[in-house]
C-alpha cells in the first residue's frame, strides 16, 4: 500500500495541513481549458462553466432524471438512497450502470476532455450519481471534503480526482445551491473518530463521521470566503476532490437536481481504505480501472 499522506479518522484532533499533491496535473496544451482558467481552477479550486448542455440536450436530460426517479423497479435497490423524513429519492448511485444517456454524457469530449487536462492522464468513474433535490423537502449536506471520505472508506491514495456537477434545474442561491470554500482545497483536514461499520448506510442520508469540526469550519470561512455554485440548468461545476463543500435544505418551491460525475486518475487507482475495516460497495466507489474513451 501507498504510504498514508493524509491520516484522518483519529482518536485526537490534528492541525490541517497543506496538501502533498497539485489541484491541475495537465498543461494548456493538453485540452480545452486555457493557460489563465487552469491557473484560476488551481487557485480557486473549482471553475463553473455556463451552457454546458444545449437546450434540447437539457430537455433530453430532464426527461431522464423523471424515468429514473419514477422508475419503480428501482425502488428499494441499494443504489437508490431516499430522503430521510420523507422518503423521497435523493440520489441514484452508479448511474451510468442504468443509463445509456448518462455512459455516454461522461464519455463526451467536452466533458473527458476537460477531466483528462485537470488530472493530467486518462481518466476512469470513480463515482456517478444524479442528485434531486425536491421543493420543501430537499435535505442539505453538511460541510466536508469528499476526498477525505474517498480516502479513509474507499483507498483513495491521492486527490487526483474531479467532480462535474451539471445542473439539470436552476441553481438559484435560495434552492439548496452548492456552496464551496475557494482556495479550501489546498489544506487537508484530518477528522476525529473512527468509521463504523458500514457507514455509507447512514453517511449518505446525512454525514456524521468524516466531517470538520464547527471551528475548523469557522476558521476556513474566514480565510477563504464561501462562493455558491448558481446559473441556469445546463451550467457545470468542476470541482477539486478536496475542496471543502456544503449545501443548505431546500425550502423553496423550486428543486434542484444534477448528474454527477467524478473523475478520477488512472494512476490514482483505489487501494485499501486507509481508515476503514473494509471498502464501500462498487455501486459507491467503483474499483475497477477502465479508462473512459
Amino acid at each position: 500500500m501507498t504510504d498514508d499522506l493524509y491520516r484522518t479518522r483519529l482518536a485526537e484532533a490534528t492541525e490541517p495541513f497543506a496538501r502533498e499533491h497539485p489541484t491541475v496535473w495537465g498543461s494548456a496544451e493538453d485540452g480545452p481549458f486555457d493557460a489563465e482558467a487552469l491557473h484560476d481552477h488551481a487557485e480557486r479550486g473549482f471553475t463553473i462553466l455556463r451552457d454546458v448542455l444545449a437546450p434540447e440536450e437539457l430537455a433530453t436530460y430532464q426527461a431522464e432524471l423523471q424515468r429514473l426517479t419514477g422508475d419503480a423497479s428501482l425502488r428499494g435497490d441499494e443504489r437508490v438512497i431516499t430522503e430521510r423524513g420523507s422518503g423521497e429519492i435523493r440520489s441514484i448511485f452508479a448511474v451510468h450502470r442504468i443509463s445509456e444517456l448518462i455512459d455516454q454524457l461522461s464519455r463526451d469530449p467536452r466533458l473527458l476532455d476537460r477531466a483528462r487536462q485537470l488530472l493530467g492522464s486518462d481518466v476512469y468513474l470513480h463515482q456517478t450519481r444524479i442528485n434531486s433535490m425536491p421543493g420543501f423537502r430537499g435535505s442539505g449536506f453538511y460541510w466536508h471534503s469528499d476526498f477525505e471520505t474517498w480516502h479513509a472508506e474507499d483507498g483513495m491514495p491521492a486527490p487526483r480526482s474531479v467532480s462535474c456537477s451539471i445542473a439539470l434545474t436552476p441553481n438559484f442561491p435560495y434552492n439548496g445551491g452548492l456552496m464551496v470554500m475557494p482556495g479550501s482545497h489546498r489544506t487537508f483536514v484530518p477528522s476525529v473518530g473512527e468509521t463504523p461499520e458500514d457507514n455509507h448506510r447512514s453517511s449518505l442520508k446525512e454525514q456524521k463521521v468524516g466531517v470538520p469540526s464547527e471551528e475548523v469550519i469557522a476558521e476556513m470561512a474566514h480565510r477563504h470566503g464561501i462562493d455558491q455554485f448558481t446559473g441556469p440548468a445546463g451550467s457545470a461545476l468542476w470541482f477539486d476532490a478536496n475542496i471543502m463543500h456544503g449545501s443548505g435544505n431546500n425550502i423553496t418551491p423550486f428543486p434542484r437536481s444534477n448528474i454527477f460525475l467524478v473523475f478520477n486518475s488512472v494512476e490514482n487507482a483505489l487501494q485499501d481504505p486507509f481508515a476503514a475495516s473494509s471498502p464501500r460497495p462498487d455501486h459507491i466507489a467503483h474499483r475497477e480501472v477502465q479508462p473512459l474513451s
